[in-house]
């Protein structure tokens, strides 16, 4: 109310006198609060005011994509990472796609096509247990093992595992795959989706892993973790530690000698397995041995439910619906019998 004051003062008689504060921002809250004025005053009081938003503006409105009102999609980065050059044809372009959730990480192989994005290839943060790592699914270090498990997953199902071996052993140097004779390496761009691309981001962490599995992958080393802006160089220390989860180890030292009560909770699922901050690097290098002795997806070991659950009621076929018309018939009638020979 307070931007169009002046066009308060134009009413005639004034507005203030007709109605109650309150009734006027009620019904600017309904209508708006130039056509809330409007309303109240009569038009012919008021002074000429443009509207700016007429009816053809509704019109012509175009509504965005549902993704974009949603704020889960950034429709300028995934136009450029999808636009396929025109003298390839139909030849699918991939996206190497990782994701982050509160106890998962998502790494998966895309390529877009009219009907909708088609995944080649998926892996887990949840599988990780397969390969011995139980713990600490969503840190930098189970972000490498997620990365270099898709990796190896999806070379071995285009039959180029053998071809491609990546980076054996992680030392936290940067890591590019050389083609061979035969065939070029398998080539992605990284999609990070609405993520902040800051130095030492778990996403890189991710991407690393898929460098080290054998993917080719355009990127620059200036966002691993161990960068360092002054120098502008990686160091390969401090990227093999976090590969190794050396964060996580120093942090467990850390609380244990400053608070030993928080060390028991907080670390009270390592403690059970076993996990201290001087072993944690031989579990890492195990895990990832494991990885690329076999890649292939796991089928779940949950048994099967003996009898599945209904939330709601199992639809009835004609036949049983007569059948229990008929019952319901046949006891509303002996139960007025009973009443009729109750009164006799």
């Amino acid at each position: 109310m307070h931007a169009h004051r002046s066009l308060v003062n134009q009413c005639q008689p004034p507005l203030l006198t007709l109605f109650s504060p309150a009734a006027i921002v009620d019904l600017s809250k309904q209508r708006g609060t130039l056509a809330a004025i409007v309303y109240l005053c009569g038009r012919d009081s008021l002074a000429f005011v443009k509207s700016h938003k007429s009816k053809a503006y509704f019109k012509r409105f175009q509504v965005k994509y549902k993704r974009r009102r949603e704020g889960k999609t950034d429709y300028r980065a995934r136009i450029r990472l999808i636009n396929q050059d025109k003298n390839k044809y139909n030849t699918p372009k991939y996206r190497f796609v990782v994701r982050f959730t509160n106890k998962d990480i998502v790494a998966q192989i895309v390529s877009a096509s009219i009907a909708g994005d088609l995944v080649l290839a998926s892996a887990y943060a949840h599988e990780l247990p397969h390969y011995g790592l139980d713990f600490g699914l969503t840190n930098y270090a189970a972000a490498y093992c997620t990365g270099l498990l898709l990796a190896r997953r999806v070379l071995k199902t285009l039959e180029m595992d053998a071809e491609y071996e990546g980076n054996v052993e992680a030392t936290g140097e940067d890591y590019s795959v050389e083609p061979t004779e035969s065939r070029r390496p398998f080539r992605a761009l990284l999609d990070v989706g609405l993520i902040r691309t800051t130095t030492g981001n778990r996403v890189f962490g991710a991407l690393k892993g898929a460098l080290d599995g054998g993917l080719d992958i355009p990127h620059s080393e200036k966002r691993f973790a161990g960068f360092s802006k002054d120098s502008k160089q990686l160091d390969a220390e401090v990227h093999h530690k976090y590969i190794y989860g050396g964060h996580v180890a120093a942090y467990m030292r850390t609380l244990m000698e400053d608070e030993p009560e928080k060390y028991q909770t907080h670390f009270s699922e390592y403690l059970k397995k076993g996990i201290e901050a001087d072993n944690i690097e031989e579990v890492y290098k195990k895990v990832h041995a494991a990885i690329r002795a076999d890649p292939t997806m796991k089928k779940s070991s949950k048994p099967q439910p003996s009898e599945h659950k209904r939330w709601n009621l199992k639809k009835l076929t004609y036949e049983e619906r007569k059948n229990k018309l008929i019952e319901r018939l046949n006891a509303f009638n002996s139960a007025a019998h009973a009443d009729d020979d109750d009164d006799e």
